[in-house]
């Protein structure tokens, strides 16, 4: 099946392997994590409305962060695609509780792709100082933290000073609410179906293009009608009504959406709270992001 022989192979794998992490099979909840200084309040960071992108379902609204440093390629096709109102009414045509929800199928069986060429696969980026990060974790040999508002591994910095064009390796993780690509079972296979995390699966990390994360929705990508039977096709499935680049609608009216900066003070205070709330047990998943969302207005006098 298009796009989805690829997916569901992941999802073996980490049945298989017992790679199923707590919070992926319903572990013991997080206690509530309440911000420690009013310093946080300030410390706000604004997503760019050309890297917002709306997506309104049948079963509410989720805003997605692309990641332009993490998947060029892909953002631009996302960007492209929602331009044209391609995903307009497009089906979550897979959906597979405490794996992933699929969509972008113009045919609605998994067989369906845009007009365009297929993309190459952008598993990992290369990173430099120019591309904020803010590490969390320290594994032997790499950094854990975040670009912006996605999690991120990667190389550490020292290593720079070793690589010809002063950059090294990072990849996205598969945690909740991060948007991947689908694909065939070729590596530059994806073209127009894309998958929002219900939870983490480590198992895909590098195996499949992460192009942004749901900051806001979540809870809605959770609540689409699940399929039965190994293959997660789903009967009579939820729909999204219209999907939306922010810096394509007017101004005034669209959603502005403000991420406690993953680089502050204060989420240095949010992480060190989580990481010991968590304990042995922390995982960069573990950190969900303060969000506000207003609507911008007329400005007095424009």
């Amino acid at each position: 099946m298009r796009r989805a022989t690829a997916i569901m192979a992941g999802l073996a794998i980490c049945a298989g392997a017992g790679m199923v992490q707590a919070q992926d099979v319903g572990g013991t909840p997080l206690p509530p994590v309440a911000p420690a200084t009013a310093e946080v309040a300030t410390e706000w960071r604004t997503v760019p409305a050309a890297n917002l992108l709306i997506i309104d379902t049948n079963r509410g609204r989720i805003l997605v962060e692309m990641a332009p440093e993490v998947a060029p390629l892909h953002v631009e096709r996302i960007r492209l695609l929602a331009r044209a109102g391609f995903f307009d009414g497009l089906t979550w045509h897979r959906v597979i509780d405490w794996f992933m929800a699929q969509t972008g199928d113009p045919l609605g069986n998994g067989e369906g792709q845009s007009p365009y060429p297929d993309l190459a696969a952008e598993f990992t980026f290369r990173r430099d100082a120019s591309i904020p990060f803010t590490a969390v974790a320290a594994p032997a040999g790499a950094l854990v933290g975040f670009v912006h508002s996605l999690p991120v591994q990667t190389q550490p910095d020292a290593a720079m000073a070793l690589t010809g064009d002063g950059k090294v390796h990072g990849w996205g993780l598969y945690c909740p609410g991060v948007a991947g690509m689908a694909r065939d079972e070729g590596n530059d296979t994806a073209n127009s179906q894309f998958f929002l995390m219900r939870q983490a699966y480590p198992a895909l990390d590098k195996r499949y293009t992460v192009w942004g994360t749901a900051v806001s929705g979540l809870d809605v990508v959770r609540a689409l009608k699940s399929g039965g039977g190994d293959n997660g096709m789903v009967t009579e499935p939820d729909r999204m009504t219209r999907v939306r680049v922010a810096s394509d609608l007017p101004e005034v009216g669209r959603p502005v959406v403000r991420v406690l900066d993953t680089q502050s003070a204060g989420f240095r205070t949010l992480a060190d709270q989580v990481r010991q709330a968590r304990g042995a047990d922390f995982s960069v998943c573990d950190i969900t992001l303060p969000v506000e969302i207003s609507q911008a207005q007329v400005v007095a006098g424009g």
